[in-house]
């Protein structure tokens, strides 16, 4: 297998097994645990494939171009640290689907569980060989997204919600910091390639920007990372499932932020800043985290905030600045990884098979549950610091490093008071949980969970006895290869043997072990006492800081802002935005200057002036009649829209003149149905509600709009005068049809040149449209709108007054030429719109004016049958629509990264077909026939959410038995 394929496969096959697994039957719990379990496996299979490679101190590369004018590239890269977190990343991940398949109960959606999962798997393993700075801050981003979901995947509790809420916000904020450091990065070095930027330290180092590039990429390594003051989000996602937990929160999202400081350590450590932020950052953390873990009640939560403690162990290892420091650092990754992880399941079967997680309820599990009480005896050992066991070996380390830390006392004093913490929260979670009496009031009657449930924690508990017993022998290899590929040759000769004879980190160990012991046993009675909440700073809780930094930005700030700026009325707000725009365009022409153009102006057509004239006072009349005729006043704006088409038309622009008249018919549709749900307009000056305009308002106001519309026309025109066309145009012409395969010059520009912005807009169109339909969806019409219009309540009486009248006749019915024939051109209609997709490369059309097409014969079914009819007879699925056409067109351009070409790149031909003959077939046409698909479905949604305001608007107990039905999930 090539490297190529081998890093692609790594990466794109979680997120297509996500995608299957989101397709299975809601409760396919079996098979979904399989697919998910496969594809962990797999990518567990291709990890080690590499390893002769790696170990060999070689590195995987593969690049693909994707827009190398930018010197942007989707770039994987597998060194030996990469490798080492690929590893942990499915191989945790295999054991943790395993586990969920016996945790989650069958009552859940487990389909979307595993969907979430592996999507976060692939996210993880896209973040850990991305070679490219962008890239990884996009991965990064992922991660915080299907952390989130994962989080709050029962989101029917408060809890759940609450915690992905506080998680998204504290490391989405965080990823923000990162991207924006990041970017100063790749500013100071000149790249964004990863490569080249860990060549550059010193040129990082001595850079101006080098502390304020620091500390944003810190911001976003410490709050993924959980470290203080932003470890408050983790204990708050316990709320999530104990799978995710064991996951997430111990083997792979908060160990983002330590793989982003070991990665970068060659280039921004080294300096007293670097010393200062993460040794104090993982100082306190250390200490805080296992302070606050004693007194936790929670399982989960005692886990938590030992997390927290072990991160800051790490962090400050990372920031003593020393080579040894580093390689202890990453040995404590992978061991916190496999007995935290152990720890964490073995707290959800104590939960699963009691009903509890509260240690003040659990007593003596060690009868009914002895196997699992063995097993967490020995993972908490571990995490203790016991010798014998992996967590010994890496805590020795850290106590030499601290001693040897420049002589400051602080450091090994604050180790051994932190390492007496986590042995007495490791004693709490055993003792308190699988010894003394019998538990009572337990929700289940504890016993042993499933073998297979119980495989994983074997598993995980033999690798931490292995690696306590033979370190050298079964981790050696691992951690040297990662521990190379950041230091190179500055890699220092470390140990990893058990004994190492009677030395101080020795008897510092001992030490913290007899602190730990009488710790835990003099606390013994103000833990039995239940007190909420750790002694001396119960009432610092980091929760509590947040949601008052929350309430500070989104009232106090948010509502002061919202009184200078913000108006409930329209008029006003477009006041300030050109007013905003009027500053920004002026300051622009004061500072470059502004002369005469290089081209000479052509003289004007009277025949085109005079549709320009008509195009103004078209303008003009809707901006009169706007305030108390909005119907004129849209009907005045088309008509402006139809003078700017036939503009299109004589300047010899087709495609442009098509598609400004279909966009012209579909949003004035769309307007007119919208003013039917606004309130009224109050023509009484001093009535409630309205402001009374003065003379000199106006003035201003005509003032402003003035100034803006001739600003417009002035850039507009010093655009047209100052661009040579000749040039851009004959480089178009000259290689529409050789590089595009096309003749529809303007065509091949959206779908072959420019397909990049076009599938930008394409999203953008996506997300305009699911804002509009969850805005109406949740809005309902005006007290004074409800009423049936005078105009329609005349013609109801007109038609019931009919002698010829049936029961359950409307408006259409009794119109039958005009409804008839509507209904018959449907079909010719959206011929029409295939017509005009498929020569839309050759000639006037393409996907956007053949959507549009498609949603006008729509639409007209809509106007003339209304909502319930046309729903009974014609399904659509907007969002499916939507949804295929992103993928068709996002599909299209990573095809072509498979062939080893930029994004987006097309391909055509000519195919000799039966009876037909030499046909051209362009890539093109997959990517415009997803712009096809996504125009329709975004019409269609927000005009399914209009329609749909009439059935709110005038539902009665008459129609409550023929509601129509919904077409998108959720609509009501």
């Amino acid at each position: 297998m090539s490297d190529s394929l081998l890093l692609l496969s790594l990466v794109a096959l979680p997120f297509l097994g996500a995608l299957a697994a989101s397709l299975l039957a809601t409760h396919a719990r079996n098979a979904a645990a399989y697919l998910a379990g496969g594809v962990a496996l797999v990518g567990l299979a291709l990890v080690w494939t590499a390893y002769p490679t790696i170990s060999s101190g070689g590195v995987l590369r593969a690049e693909f171009a994707w827009v190398p004018q930018l010197g942007l590239n989707f770039v994987l890269r597998m060194d030996g640290l990469a490798w080492l977190f690929a590893g942990m990343v499915t191989g945790i991940g295999a054991l943790v689907v395993v586990y969920a398949r016996y945790y989650m109960s069958s009552d859940d959606p487990v389909p979307r569980f595993f969907a979430f999962l592996l999507a976060f798997m692939g996210a993880m393993c896209g973040l850990v060989l991305s070679g490219n700075l962008i890239q990884l801050a996009f991965f990064w981003e992922l991660t915080s997204l299907f952390s989130f979901l994962l989080i709050g995947y029962w989101h029917h509790t408060q809890a759940a919600r609450d915690g992905a809420r506080i998680a998204l916000t504290v490391t989405a904020t965080g990823g923000f910091c990162l991207f924006a450091g990041l970017l100063l990065i790749g500013h100071i070095v000149g790249s964004h390639d990863l490569d080249v930027v860990l060549a550059s330290g010193d040129a990082i180092r001595e850079h101006p920007l080098y502390l304020p590039a620091l500390v944003l990429v810190l911001l976003g390594a410490l709050t993924k990372s959980a470290q203080f003051p932003f470890h408050f989000w983790l204990p708050h996602a316990m709320a999530a499932p104990t799978p995710v937990s064991a996951y997430l929160h111990s083997a792979t999202l908060v160990k983002v932020g330590l793989f982003l400081m070991v990665r970068l350590w060659p280039v921004m450590a080294g300096t007293d800043a670097w010393f200062w932020i993460v040794g104090t950052a993982g100082l306190i953390t250390l200490l805080v985290g296992a302070y606050i873990a004693i007194f936790q009640h929670d399982l989960k939560g005692l886990l938590a905030y030992s997390t927290i403690s072990h991160l800051g162990l790490i962090t400050l290892l990372l920031g003593l600045n020393s080579q040894l420091g580093l390689v202890a650092a990453i040995f404590h990754i992978l061991n916190h990884a496999t007995f935290k992880a152990s720890l964490f399941m073995a707290a959800g079967i104590i939960d699963h098979e009691s009903g509890t997680r509260d240690i003040r309820r659990l007593s003596g599990l060690n009868r009914t549950m002895p196997f699992t009480g063995r097993l967490a005896l020995v993972a908490a050992a571990a995490m203790a610091g016991v010798p014998l066991l992996n967590g010994f070996i890496s805590k020795e380390m850290f106590f030499e490093e601290a001693l040897s830390a420049g002589g400051l006392l602080v450091l090994p004093l604050a180790a051994m008071l932190a390492s007496a913490f986590s042995v007495t929260y490791s004693l709490r979670f055993i003792h308190g949980t699988f010894f003394g009496p019998d538990p009572e009031g337990l929700p289940r009657t504890p016993h042993e969970p499933p073998a297979w449930m119980r495989f994983p924690v074997e598993i995980l508990v033999l690798g931490c006895i292995f690696v306590g017993v033979l370190p050298a022998a079964t981790v050696g290899p691992f951690l040297d290869l990662a521990a190379r590929s950041v230091l190179g040759e500055a890699t220092p000769n470390y140990s990893l043997a058990v004994w190492h004879g009677v030395n101080l980190p020795l008897v510092m160990s001992m030490i913290a072990l007899g602190g730990g012991v009488l710790l835990y046993m003099a606390l013994q009675k103000h833990l039995r006492s239940g007190i909420e909440g750790p002694p001396l700073i119960r009432r610092l809780e980091g929760r509590r800081i947040f949601e008052r930094a929350l309430v500070f930005l989104s009232w106090r700030l948010a509502r002061r802002m919202e009184g200078l700026l913000g108006t409930r009325r329209l008029q006003q707000q477009l006041r300030l935005v050109l007013v905003l725009a009027l500053a920004a365009g002026g300051f622009a022409a004061w500072h470059r200057g502004v002369g005469p153009g290089n081209l000479v102006p052509q003289g004007v057509d009277p025949v085109i002036a005079l549709v320009w004239l008509v195009g103004a006072a078209c303008a003009l009349g809707a901006a009169w009649q706007a305030k108390f005729h909005r119907f004129a006043a849209v009907m005045l704006l088309g008509g402006a829209g139809l003078v700017v088409c036939i503009t299109f038309v004589w300047f010899s622009a087709p495609d442009l003149a098509l598609t400004q008249l279909l966009v012209e018919v579909v949003t004035t549709v769309l307007l007119v149905l919208g003013l039917r749900w606004l309130p009224k307009r109050q023509d009484r000056p001093g009535a409630t509600g309205v402001e009374v305009v003065t003379v000199s308002r106006r003035l201003r106001d005509l003032a402003i709009a003035i100034t803006a519309g001739l600003g417009m026309a002035a850039l507009a025109f010093a655009v047209m005068t100052r661009t040579p066309p000749d040039l851009l145009a004959q480089h178009f012409l000259a290689r529409a049809y050789t590089e595009g395969g096309g003749t529809n010059v303007v065509n091949v520009i959206l779908v072959d040149f420019r397909a990049f912005d076009t599938l930008g807009e394409i999203f953008v169109l996506g997300a305009v449209a699911l804002t509009v339909f969850a805005l109406l969806r949740r809005f309902r019409p005006a007290s004074d709108s409800l009423e049936v219009p005078e105009q329609q309540r005349d013609q109801s009486a007109w038609d019931e007054a009919r002698p010829d009248r049936r029961e359950g006749d409307t408006v259409a019915d009794w119109l039958l030429v005009p409804s008839v024939l509507t209904r018959l051109l449907f079909p010719v209609i959206c011929i029409l719109a295939v017509h005009l997709l498929l020569r839309g490369h050759d000639q006037p059309g393409g996907g956007f004016a053949a959507g549009l097409v498609a949603s006008i014969a729509i639409i007209l079914q809509y106007m003339i049958g209304g909502a319930a009819w046309t729903e009974e007879r014609l399904r659509v699925l907007p969002l499916r629509w939507m949804g295929a056409g992103l993928l068709l067109a996002g599909g299209v351009g990573l095809a072509s990264l498979f062939f080893g070409m930029p994004f987006l790149t097309t391909y055509f031909a000519y195919a000799e077909l039966p009876w037909i003959g030499r046909v051209p077939m362009a890539s093109a046409l997959i990517f415009d026939i997803g712009v096809f698909a996504l125009v329709v479905g975004a019409t269609v949604l927000m005009l399914i959410a209009l329609a749909h305001q009439s059935v709110r608007g005038h539902r009665a107990e008459r129609r409550a038995e023929t509601a129509p039905r919904a077409l998108v999930p959720g609509e009501d």
